[in-house]
C-alpha cells in the first residue's frame, strides 16, 4: 500500500507541475496595462495577428501609449485608445497594418485594433470591449485580450470624448518589467 501511494503521490506532483508550467504566463507576450484603479494585465495574441502584436510590443516599449488618454468609450460597447492626438484621427509614425482577420471573437476583455473604414488602416489605436461585441468578429483584427483587471477597464470614464478623459498610466511589456 505504502509504494501505490508513494507512486500516486508522485504522479500528482509530476501532472501539477506539467499543468501549472502549461499556464505560465509568457512574458514576452503580456502587457501590463496600468490605469488610475490599477493594473490589466493582457494576453497578446501573436499566432492571430502576429504583425499587430509586433506594433503593439514595439509602440509600447518605445512608451508611446504612456499618458495617452482614452477618447472614445461607449457603455456596454468597447474603449478606445491609442491616439496621441486624442481625437481619433491620430497614429503613430509607423506605416498602417495590414488587417489580420481571424474567427477569434470579439467577446468581453478582447482587445481588437482600431481602424478606419480601410480594413488595411490600422496603426496605434485599439479598443477593449466592455461586452460582448460579435457583430464585429471577422471584420476587425483581434490581438489580445484581458486576463487580469477588467473591473478597472469598467471603471474608465465613459463618452465621446469622455469629460477629463481617463489616461493610460503606464504599458509595459511584462518581459522588460524589473520590479
Amino acid at each position: 500500500m505504502f509504494r501505490f501511494t508513494t507512486a500516486l503521490a508522485s504522479c500528482f506532483l509530476a501532472i501539477t507541475l506539467m499543468v501549472s508550467s502549461a499556464f505560465a504566463r509568457d512574458l514576452e507576450n503580456t502587457l501590463y496595462l496600468d490605469l488610475k484603479d490599477g493594473r490589466v494585465v493582457i494576453e497578446l495574441l501573436p499566432e492571430v495577428a502576429p504583425r499587430h502584436v509586433e506594433r503593439i510590443k514595439t509602440l509600447t516599449r518605445e512608451g508611446f501609449y504612456d499618458g495617452i488618454v482614452f477618447h472614445r468609450v461607449i457603455d456596454g460597447f468597447m474603449a478606445q485608445t491609442g491616439d496621441p492626438t486624442g481625437t481619433g484621427m491620430g497614429g503613430s509614425d509607423y506605416p498602417d497594418v495590414r488587417r489580420e482577420f481571424s474567427s477569434e471573437p470579439f467577446y468581453r476583455g478582447t482587445i481588437g485594433a482600431a481602424r478606419s473604414q480601410h480594413p488595411d488602416s490600422a496603426n496605434s489605436q485599439f479598443f477593449i470591449c466592455l461586452d460582448d461585441s460579435n457583430f464585429l468578429d471577422g471584420k476587425y483584427t483581434v490581438w489580445g485580450r484581458v486576463v487580469e483587471g477588467m473591473e478597472f477597464v469598467d471603471n474608465i470614464k465613459r463618452g465621446e470624448p469622455p469629460v477629463d478623459p481617463d489616461t493610460i498610466v503606464k504599458m509595459q511589456v511584462a518581459a522588460d518589467v524589473t520590479e
